[in-house]
């Protein structure tokens, strides 16, 4: 009797043990590990606004060169307008330089592509009837006379 008490009472002695143990660290780690988790999720947060930070500060700094260069390429162009008007020989090399200089030419806009005007036909998948001709459907079709 006493053997078989034994047995009985150290397996629940152990179970009981490793509930009160399972317990004790159950409510020790999830405080560690949420820390970590928040640490992660902060650093990641904080990486994710230096990022936005750095996108918004190229775009501006982008914006900032192209009007630079905006403006540059203006002053050259009046800089061209002011030598041909100085620098030109007779009225009618000014008058060449000057269109040449301010004709939009192969530099500027061009213009689109026009779509093609009869989109409204479909296309075919048989060669169309020739006028005065018998279709395919017609008796005398493919016969020769």
């Amino acid at each position: 009797m006493e053997l078989s008490l034994l047995v009985w009472l150290l397996p629940t002695l152990a179970l009981v043990i490793g509930v009160v143990v399972g317990f004790v660290v159950a409510r020790l780690l999830p405080n560690a590990a949420p820390s970590s988790t928040q640490r992660q999720l902060d650093e990641m947060q904080k990486r994710f606004d230096n990022y936005q930070n750095e996108v918004v500060t190229h775009f501006n700094s982008t914006a900032v060169l192209v009007k630079k260069l905006t403006q540059s390429y203006q002053d050259v162009q009046d800089h061209l307008a002011d030598g041909a008007n100085t620098l030109a020989l007779d009225e009618l090399t000014r008058q060449r330089l000057l269109a040449a200089l301010h004709s939009e030419g192969a530099h500027g806009p061009r213009d689109r592509l026009t779509p093609p005007k009869d989109t409204a036909e479909v296309p075919r998948d048989y060669a169309p009837k020739v006028p005065n001709s018998p279709g395919m459907l017609d008796e005398s079709y493919g016969l020769k006379r």
